[in-house]
């Protein structure tokens, strides 16, 4: 890969964070061996949640850890749908299908061939969606208090991004730009998720952090210490590819 300047720099110091997307659970491995930040969908429970963050963290303290970056990315991110209203099950019909409809056309670029420009994706979800909509609006209602996800009323989820982080998770990705979802509606799950959810989780945030920090020093600078840097390149090794220039030739017309 030649050499390229990047303007403007990054804001970060020495580089940013490194992420790579975790679509297979078994990549969330790879992530840790190469001390890269794991960018994961959702996690079915709890309790699978906590399996990969052992097992991520585990690599990451263990002589497995070779880092690919100049640092040690050690977070875990996961990406989940967001909807947040006062009536759980207008939550539900808001932001439920943006967020299958999201999942839904990544599988198709990804596997199925498409058209650009001809290709109808959402009509292929919603055929193949039956009922599912009003399907989780009652496993929703039958949940009574039990019920956690960030798709629901406020209190929905804090419970949901309690038990993330009790799992273990470092941060949440919501995604609620998906499928037809209106702006005023994903607006309106900003302002409730300011006013009745975030404040459950600023306090003592700063110091969770640095205890982390403090941790996993040690495991970081060993595994720094256990990567093979390159060679900084003389300037004469430095591969240059000249800018290529088209003159453009505009005719001339006369002026009357």
């Amino acid at each position: 890969m030649p050499c390229r300047d990047v303007i403007p720099k990054p804001v970060q110091k020495p580089h940013p964070p490194m992420w790579i997307a975790c679509t297979n659970r078994t990549t969330i491995e790879l992530a840790a061996r190469r001390g890269l930040g794991a960018l994961a969908f959702a996690f079915v429970d709890p309790a699978e949640a906590r399996h990969w963050a052992d097992v991520y963290y585990d690599i990451i303290r263990s002589d497995e850890c070779v880092p690919l970056g100049h640092s040690v990315n050690a977070n875990i991110a996961v990406v989940t749908g967001f909807s947040l209203h006062s009536e759980r099950a207008e939550a539900i019909r808001r932001g439920f299908d943006g967020f299958h409809f999201f999942a839904y056309a990544l599988r198709q670029l990804v596997v199925h061939h498409t058209i650009p420009g001809h290709s109808d994706i959402w009509d292929r979800y919603e055929a193949q969606r039956g009922s599912a909509l009003e399907d989780a609006v009652a496993a929703a209602r039958d949940a009574g208090d039990d019920y956690a996800d960030t798709i629901g009323t406020p209190a929905d989820a804090v419970r949901w991004l309690k038990e993330a982080e009790g799992s273990g998770i470092d941060h949440v990705i919501f995604l609620q730009q998906g499928g037809k979802n209106r702006h005023i509606d994903i607006c309106d799950s900003l302002r409730l998720f300011g006013s009745d959810v975030l404040g459950e989780f600023t306090t003592g945030r700063e110091e969770r952090d640095a205890a982390k920090a403090d941790e996993l020093a040690p495991y970081i600078e060993k595994a720094l210490a256990r990567k093979e840097w390159m060679r900084p390149l003389e300037r004469d090794e430095v591969p240059v590819v000249e800018a290529s220039v088209v003159h453009a030739v505009v005719p001339s017309s006369p002026i009357s």
